[in-house]
């Protein structure tokens, strides 16, 4: 059927990064739990869902069938949004109070996270594009997944082992920025927005450790409690300075064209509206709620606009995939 060839042939040309698609709808998911329209926000997490089963599916199928591929695209930055994508839709399924699917994609994101965070940083390069602070967004997306789960079931530790991850998700953090081409922000076709989200999501996993303490846990002193709470605070104030940053740069050079890479933008826009919430939930800054709302609807708008440049995209590939299956077929009839 060449129809059906041709949708294998579009799809089989999906690159890593498609991940941050699932990661983006995630994100927006918990953003919108956060602001109250709850039924909206389960659409989201089902189109997540989708997106992450049949994302799923692909991996396994080229891990037993196309394993020189799969090998070589473990290697690339955008692997780790398998991990990352995993841990954002066990977070939301948690804050929807489904633990045990929380704790399985927890499980499953420990699973692959040394492989592949080993895999890319070993053949990480010079002038990076943003995709390499995915690094720090697997490892905090750990922490955060974590420490929820922490805090939803009483449980020190795992909010200890959360707190390990924060820092060395910090440390990745100092890493990929060495290695971060800053002229991407000027070039980059979307997935440098993921400098911010890396931050973004540091500060959510501040948010969560903060959050998972209690009377009966006890998990951190006074000084310890500061400093955290120091950390949190400054992470996302760099991250609201590195938004604007990004914002005015996209006006400076508009970059108009869909590339899937624009997903990678949406999760950060989803990532620093959670964050900014989380953070004046958990440190009781009333004014900042404002700004977290405003930020979910900015983060809805673009994922939207995102989703439309998306749909024409594949509309137009699976056209091109469909010629070209209808002319390999009419050369062989010769």
């Amino acid at each position: 059927m060449p129809g059906f060839s041709g949708l294998r042939t579009w799809w089989a040309g999906r690159p890593p990064a498609a991940g941050a698609a699932v990661m983006a709808s995630g994100i927006v998911s918990v953003g919108l739990h956060l602001t109250g329209p709850e039924t909206v926000s389960l659409v989201f997490l089902w189109l997540a869902c989708l997106a992450w089963l049949a994302l799923a599916a692909d991996f396994a199928v080229r891990l037993v069938t196309q394993r020189p591929r799969w090998l070589a695209e473990a290697k690339s930055p955008g692997a780790l949004s398998a991990v990352a994508a995993t841990t954002v839709v066990g977070t939301r399924f948690s804050l929807l109070g489904r633990q045990t699917l929380a704790e399985a994609a927890l499980a499953l994101a420990v699973l692959l996270w040394p492989v592949l965070l080993l895999l890319v940083v070993r053949h990480w390069g010079r002038r990076m594009p943003g995709a390499v602070f995915l690094c720090c967004v697997a490892t905090q997306g750990l922490a955060v997944l974590a420490a929820t789960l922490a805090a939803a079931e009483t449980t020190a530790w795992l909010a200890r082992a959360a707190l390990l991850l924060f820092w060395l998700g910090l440390v990745l953090y100092g890493l990929a920025l060495a290695r971060f081409d800053p002229r991407q922000v000027l070039e980059g076709a979307g997935d440098h927005w993921i400098a911010g989200g890396a931050l973004a999501i540091s500060a959510l996993a501040g948010a969560k450790l903060l959050a998972a303490d209690s009377a009966r846990l006890y998990l951190w002193n006074d000084d310890d409690r500061g400093v955290l709470r120091d950390v949190t605070v400054t992470l996302l104030a760099l991250d609201l300075a590195c938004c604007v940053v990004l914002l005015a740069a996209e006006v400076a050079r508009p970059r108009l064209r869909f590339d899937v890479r624009r997903w990678s933008t949406v999760f950060p826009l989803g990532m620093t509206a959670s964050s900014t919430l989380s953070v004046a939930a958990v440190l009781n800054i009333g004014w900042l709620r404002s700004p977290g709302q405003v930020l979910v609807w900015l983060a809805v708008a673009v994922w939207l606009a995102v989703a439309a440049g998306a749909v024409l995209a594949a509309r137009a590939g699976l056209v091109r995939a469909r010629q070209g299956a209808l002319s390999l077929r009419s050369t062989a009839r010769r």
